[in-house]
């Protein structure tokens, strides 16, 4: 089967754990600990995308007092991340697809954008799912072709 296909249905994550703008970053931060993702859609009070935040975009945050004594620096974070709100962080301007788009769009998107999630959408723009490089590459490492003989 070629990658045109291949809709994206068939291969994203449907499972997605999200956060609300008037989240504070605390809760990203819960989220990032305890779970194995990188990206995290952000959605309003109807489901709909309105940004993401990555891990980097998190990193870039608990990373901000580098110079703090190990013990200061965590009181620092903690401190921050109980202050700041997910809308103050999130990216907004957050590329989405659909579920019947092809995984060949999407590896378009991701090597164009330089992006390693995108979220995936219905008509109305309700979160359904999302799609990472991981996705990809899981689905073309288990083809024939890359299948050991």
């Amino acid at each position: 089967m070629t990658s045109n296909a291949v809709s994206i249905k068939q291969i994203m994550t449907t499972e997605v754990l999200t956060v609300h703008p008037g989240d504070t970053m605390e809760q990203v931060h819960l989220v990032f600990r305890s779970s194995d993702i990188h990206h995290l859609p952000v959605v309003d009070e109807e489901g709909r995308v309105v940004g993401i935040i990555s891990k980097s975009d998190y990193y870039s945050i608990s990373n901000a007092f580098p110079l703090f004594r190990p013990d200061l620096r965590a009181a620092a974070n903690d401190r921050l991340f109980k202050s700041l709100l997910v809308e103050d962080v999130m990216t907004r301007q957050v590329a989405t697809l659909t579920p019947e788009d092809s995984i060949s769009i999407a590896a378009g998107y991701f090597k164009e954008n330089l992006f390693h999630a995108i979220p995936i959408v219905d008509k109305g723009g309700m979160l359904v799912g999302i799609l990472t490089t991981f996705d990809l590459l899981n689905y073309f490492f288990n083809q024939e072709v890359f299948l050991p003989t």
